[in-house]
């Protein structure tokens, strides 16, 4: 391996596809991503002239002209990437930059797909951390004056002389038990330890498909539909049980039109995916878990916000299950999307794989 090319096999760490460029456009170097993404081996693009990879070769052309004489720090364009094997090209933001060596440039092509999904995966960290702490800090400042209400109003159902008034009293520490168990819910994800083992993802699914089959014995199906090659990995394996549970069970309450018709079905999917990216970081393997209904669809009001706490799309719904199991999965350093319309909701589990 030439001295050049050991320089950049640090790009093959990075999720975006990378070309370094010499002269007037020859493939130099190519990383693994890009080579994911043309469907071709560096070994087959080097010293190929990488303007012909694109649908209209114009502008990189020129960019390379201007990045070569120091017009510029690094331009961006959008432009269609063309793929072995693929009829559609691909959209990509392309970033060209001159390296610090001379008649040297570094093109960066960010998949719009893919740069429109991390954004989305970034908002959704941020706001499940946000949502984190906003869930702890209010739990916490409800729970103390609970407490308080609550052994009031047991003293002063000792001291009334009219035991009928006593009815106000039990509402009243019915209601704080209520709500304390309510706060204990949301506490739950941030007192219990993670405890981590050996866990079969499938296991997983069947203890969730005997659950919910007891629940619902009859006018719902529960379709299998398994990779059996998935490896065991570490994890809680509890938890990961109720994450997916609180989903199916989310399923379940949504057919509830369709199981009394008697075709209610949700389906368990489980899929290896490799070198994918997700929460801004790259792996080798990750699992990819399906539960997915022919429901009504999640309501378009609520679509973006099914996993901030205490939203609900079902009246007495307390809101919480979507929200525990988006933090359940990401304990795992996962994420968890949703995919939704009329007759078909697909909530997708993502988690790194070793």
């Amino acid at each position: 391996m030439t001295t050049s090319v050991l320089r950049f096999q640090a790009f093959d760490l990075l999720a975006t596809p990378v070309a370094v460029l010499q002269g007037q456009g020859r493939v130099r170097f190519v990383n693994a991503a890009l080579e994911d993404a043309l469907g071709m081996s560096r070994r087959t693009l080097y010293d190929t002239y990488l303007p012909d990879c694109f649908l209209d070769p114009q502008p990189l052309a020129a960019a390379l002209v201007g990045a070569q004489s120091n017009e510029f720090a690094a331009l961006r364009y959008e432009a269609q990437l063309r793929r072995l094997h693929h009829e559609d090209p691909l959209p990509v933001h392309v970033i060209v930059a001159p390296s610090d060596q001379a008649d040297e440039v570094i093109v960066e092509l960010l998949p719009v797909e893919q740069q429109t999904r991390q954004e989305r995966e970034e908002r959704l960290l941020e706001q499940a951390q946000a949502n984190k702490e906003l869930i702890r800090n209010l739990a916490h400042e409800i729970k103390n004056p609970l407490g308080g209400i609550r052994g009031s109003a047991q003293l002063l159902e000792m001291e009334l002389e009219n035991k009928e008034l006593t009815e106000y009293t039990q509402v009243i520490i019915h209601e704080a038990d209520r709500l304390q168990t309510l706060v204990d819910r949301l506490l739950a994800p941030h007192r219990r330890p993670h405890v981590v083992g050996d866990v079969n993802i499938h296991e997983v699914c069947e203890r969730v498909r005997t659950l919910i089959l007891a629940e619902f014995p009859r006018g719902l199906k529960v379709v299998r539909d398994y990779d059996i090659s998935i490896p065991e990995f570490r994890g809680d394996r509890e938890q990961l049980i109720q994450a997916v549970l609180n989903i199916a069970h989310n399923a379940s309450q949504a057919l509830q039109e369709r199981i009394a018709q008697g075709d209610g079905q949700i389906t368990l999917k489980s899929r290896i995916l490799r070198q994918v990216t997700f929460g801004k970081q790259r792996y080798r393997l990750a699992l990819e878990l399906h539960v997915i209904d022919n429901g009504p669809g999640v309501p378009d009001s609520i679509k973006d916000r099914i996993f901030f706490p205490l939203i609900s799309g079902r009246e007495g719904g307390s809101g919480l299950g979507l929200t525990l199991a988006q933090t359940f999965v990401q304990q795992h350093h996962g994420m968890i999307e949703c995919d939704s319309e009329p007759g078909r909701t697909d909530f997708k589990i993502l988690i790194p794989l070793p």
